[in-house]
């Protein structure tokens, strides 16, 4: 049973969506029993909606060889080179090179929700009426019509944040329908998926913990509840709202982001979630079922247990570590000094430039890993555990340069990356993970940006909005004991702080990348990194040297180029601009 439902799955995977290949079939060319197959059972279609969520993407650096978005940005720098992460910054990125991964998967996805809306739904599985369990499989198995329609909102909002307009599709095609189909506008994808979430956000599951004795066990929680749907719309509308996609400053599209986040935050405080007590338990091994971190996080990509994170991104010099997604200069000085709660750029805020890592923001200590790091105190344990000395990130160090894959910048990548991993031969080892997609720190975030750009003041309150942008930031910092923002910021310090906050809580989490391209701010960060250049004196102190590396940066690159073999297909999608070759 299991063989034949992988090949039906399989199957369709191959059916000609706008990111396949095989654009000569159609689902009806398959033998009807397939349908019916999977019909039979709960355990078929629910096996069929998990295929779904598999298409939800996450940036652990599957689509890179290890390397993430965030070495495409001005986050982080990718150790091994040559990876395809360069191809975003070297000249070589272009429509027969087009980094299609999302389009692809994402079409499938959608190809999968619209073939279980029009053919797996209101469905009865009269062969189970007398199972002890009825009532509880035919609650879960009515919540998968929301949960598709959510995840094709989702696939819906990845595409257009990549490539802008793109076909709307709502039900099943075949390939000479979809092959004809034009791009919709920008503004109308934002609509449908604002539309789907306000369709489906009364009907879904509220929360899988609390539903009596309907409840189906823990790893249902892992599915789309009411916030994530409020989650998705929010996160929608802030996209709408900036730059890149609000040409003309359209002042009614902040409103209905500050709107959309404030709806989300009202229902998460109605639930009694909150932001998790301490930052690094976020990405912990159990964060989805202990109490503080599922407090917060709203929706995330749960993998199974694996070493490959840590593989791709524990230190070169350690046994099995790859170097991997090495933080940049420019991350590292976005966090603030503690005590002071002032950049390190301001005379007054205590930094020291032969103590750089002393002081700082503790989420610095929480992410980045550098030079000195894992003394094997209660404070500063080793890191990973099985390396049993601290790290020597400067040049002859080792764990810097020249080894291979020894860190460019001065840094290694702590967050999500489990210390007690190991991949010594013979003593490997694996744990679980999970990829935040939707957590509160970021709709506090997103908060302040939309009620800032709407009232025009960060300290700005209204009716409609009583907690003001600066007054939703400081609960951020307040999670990491960092002082409140001075309440005499101008607007423009106040945008530049902002953009270092959202920098510094949502590091590594997928953001930085699509970030800076709705802000329009490319040109600002994305045309060099900096490096951090260490070396050793015989005094046993260091010298610190700052290198920067310039990256080719066009404003083309706001957008993804469509695939070029996508447009022979169908003549009717418009190339980007600036993208016809």
């Amino acid at each position: 049973m299991k063989t034949k439902l992988n090949q039906f799955i399989l199957g369709f995977a191959a059916l000609a969506t706008l990111g396949s290949c095989a654009d000569k079939m159609n689902y009806n060319e398959y033998k009807i029993y397939d349908k019916e197959y999977i019909s039979e059972t709960y355990s078929r279609v629910s096996g069929f909606m998990s295929t779904i969520y598999k298409d939800i993407d996450y940036d652990f650096g599957a689509n890179f060889s290890g390397a993430m978005l965030s070495s495409a940005t001005d986050e982080s720098e990718f150790a091994t080179s040559g990876n395809q992460i360069e191809d975003f910054y070297n000249g070589a990125w272009g429509p027969t090179n087009s980094k299609s991964w999302l389009w692809t998967k994402y079409f499938e996805g959608i190809a999968y929700c619209n073939l279980f809306l029009d053919q797996f739904n209101n469905l009865t599985f009269p062969s189970y009426e007398w199972n002890e369990d009825y009532a509880k499989l035919m609650n879960s198995y009515k919540n998968f019509q929301w949960e598709a329609r959510w995840a094709r909102a989702f696939f819906y909002l990845g595409l257009v944040r990549q490539y802008g307009g793109v076909p709307l599709m709502d039900h099943v095609m075949n390939a000479d329908e979809t092959n004809k189909l034009k791009r919709n506008t920008t503004d109308e994808v934002f609509a449908f998926i604002d539309q789907e979430c306000d369709a489906i956000k009364d009907s879904i599951i509220v929360d899988y913990t609390n539903l009596g004795d309907l409840m189906m066990g823990n790893a249902e929680t892992g599915r789309a509840n009411q916030l994530a749907v409020l989650a998705l719309k929010a996160r929608a509308a802030l996209y709408h709202a900036s730059p890149l996609f609000n040409t003309s400053s359209d002042k009614e599209l902040w409103h209905k982001a500050a709107l959309a986040q404030k709806a989300l935050l009202d229902s998460a405080q109605v639930q009694g979630r909150h932001l998790c007590n301490k930052y690094e338990d976020l990405w912990s091994e159990n964060a989805y079922i202990d109490v503080q971190p599922y407090a917060e996080i709203i929706f995330s990509y749960r993998e199974a247990a694996s070493n490959k994170l840590e593989g791709w991104n524990f230190p070169a010099g350690v046994e099995g570590g790859s170097g991997g997604n090495c933080p940049t200069q420019n991350l590292v000085d976005t966090y603030e000094m503690q005590a002071t709660g002032l950049p390190i750029t301001d005379a007054n805020s205590g930094y020291d430039e032969n103590k750089p890592y002393e002081g700082r923001d503790p989420r610095f200590e929480a992410t980045i890993a550098h030079n000195g790091t894992g003394t094997g105190t209660a404070s500063d344990p080793y890191w990973p555990t099985y390396n049993d000395q601290p790290l020597e990130t400067y040049y002859n160090g080792r764990n810097g340069q020249p080894l291979s894959n020894g860190t460019p910048t001065g840094y290694y990548l702590k967050k999500y990356c489990n210390k007690s991993v190991d991949l010594r031969s013979g003593k490997a080892n694996t744990k679980k993970h999970q990829y935040i997609i939707f957590r509160l720190g970021e709709f506090y975030l997103n908060y302040a940006e939309a009620v800032y750009r709407y009232l025009g003041s960060p300290y700005a309150t209204s009716a409609e909005f009583p907690m003001s942008a600066a007054e939703a930031i400081n609960k951020v910092r307040a999670r990491s004991s960092m002082p409140n923002l001075p309440s005499t910021l101008s607007n423009y310090e106040f945008w530049e702080r902002y953009k270092n906050e959202r920098m510094v809580e949502l590091a590594f989490e997928g953001h930085r990348f699509y970030d800076v391209r709705r802000w329009k701010e490319a040109d600002k960060y994305f045309k060099s990194i900096t490096q951090k250049h260490i070396t050793k004196n015989d005094d046993d102190t260091y010298t610190y040297q700052r290198q920067e590396v310039s990256r080719e940066w066009n404003d083309k690159m706001y957008l993804f180029p469509l695939p070029q073999s996508e447009i022979i297909k169908n003549p009717n999608l418009e190339q980007n601009p600036g993208w016809v070759e």
